[in-house]
Order: structure tokens, then sequence, then C-alpha cells
């Protein structure tokens, strides 16, 4: 049997404090939305270490800890990713000439919120956060050794960034070009390694807007039942 420690103490609370604690985290979580549009103020790297500390700790297969991030501020890397995952959308959209990559049923699903081939928040926000899954590496990342629930283990962690990111006042958006291999390259990551998605962190704009599209959340009755 491996060796153990205590589990770690949790705060003694009634019920009522249990409900008032839980009721206040929704309210701050239920607050986030999707940003476009943001300004080039910047954000201190404390908050970000802090945000990818959080990630860090969530559940995973095997305590492999499957992911890195990297982590890009500057204006040379953030241009090229902008150029990289623009000519990717604009394939996807079809603005390149050709058909579009993505089905009439997928752009017409995305239609009410928008969006477009054109991303200058990848440029404007101060963090871009290039989340990559490892397939393989274990705990001593050699490369080698198998990972377990690699997604649902990256996709936790991707979670808990974003509250981290949400609780220290900062607008986010995670961003998905497809495909996203070129981020391998410009990050310098290994063919292990997959990219999930960017996070985009900052400020948000004094005109930015949310779509009343996004502003509809499936009620309590229908994410969930109770057996």
């Amino acid at each position: 049997m491996s060796d153990t420690q205590p589990y770690p103490s949790l705060p003694q609370i009634t019920d009522e404090e249990r409900i008032a604690r839980a009721r206040a985290a929704f309210e701050r979580l239920e607050s986030r939305r999707s940003c476009r549009a943001f300004t080039d103020k910047p954000v201190p790297r404390e908050v970000v270490e802090y945000a990818i500390r959080a990630a860090g700790s969530a559940p995973n297969g095997a305590n492999h800890q499957p992911w890195h991030f990297a982590v890009i501020g500057s204006a040379e890397k953030k241009r090229a990713l902008r150029e990289a995952a623009e000519a990717e959308e604009r394939r996807f959209y079809g603005n390149d000439g050709g058909e579009p990559k993505a089905s009439e049923e997928w752009l017409n699903a995305l239609a009410p919120i928008g969006t477009d081939a054109s991303k200058p928040f990848l440029e404007t926000a101060p963090w871009l956060i290039a989340c990559f899954a490892q397939r393989t590496g274990g705990i001593e990342e050699d490369g080698e050794t198998k990972n377990y629930y690699v997604n649902e283990s990256v996709g936790i962690a991707c979670g808990m960034l974003l509250a981290t990111l949400h609780e220290a006042g900062l607008a986010t958006l995670t961003h998905t070009p497809s495909p996203m291999g070129f981020l391998r390259d410009l990050c310098g990551r290994p063919k292990n390694e997959k990219p999930l998605m960017i996070v985009v962190v900052g400020h948000a704009a004094d005109d930015a807007t949310v779509p009343d599209h996004a502003m509809k959340k499936k009620p309590l009755e229908q994410i969930s039942s109770w057996l």
C-alpha cells in the first residue's frame, strides 16, 4: 500500500452556511460570459500564475496531471497566433474563396452568436493561454508513459482556470480554431501534446457586448435529475 496523508481539513460550518457559500459561488460564476472585445490594459502575471496553479490542482487520471499551459504575452507571438488562427477561421467559414469547412448546420448554430473569421482580441488582450492535453508522459513527463482520462482531466483543469480568472475580476474567452496544430509549433510543444483551447484573458472593452442568445441558460430542472 502506498504512503498516505490525512485528508485536508475542511471548514466546520452549518448546513445553512454551506447553502450560503454555494449560493454565493453560483452567483459569482453565473455572471461569467465569453468576451470578444478586450482592452490592452495590463494584467499582472501573478494573477495568471495563480490561476494556472488552481488549474494544476484539478482532479485527474492517476495523478499524471496531463496538461501544459503555454502563456503568450509578447506582441510578436500574439500577432503570429492571430494570423495562424484567422487563416484557419477563414477556411472554416469559407472566407478564403473555397467551400466552408463547417457544415451548414454548424454555421447556423453559430449565427446567433455573431462570430466570424476576424479575431482581433488575439492581439489586443494582454494574455493568451494555450491549453495542451498530454497524451503520454506521466507525472515525470518522460513523453512515453501512458496518461489516462486525458480529455476529462484537462477539461476539469480548464474549468478551474476559467473560474479562478473570473474570481479575479477578469474577462475570458475560450477560442478553439480548428485545426489547432499550429499552436504546437508556435509554443514549441512536443508531438505528444494536443492543443485543446486558447483562453483569452484581460479586461473587457467599454463597448463589449454579449449576444442575447448567450444569455439563455437551461434551468436546473432541465440540466439535472434526482434519482
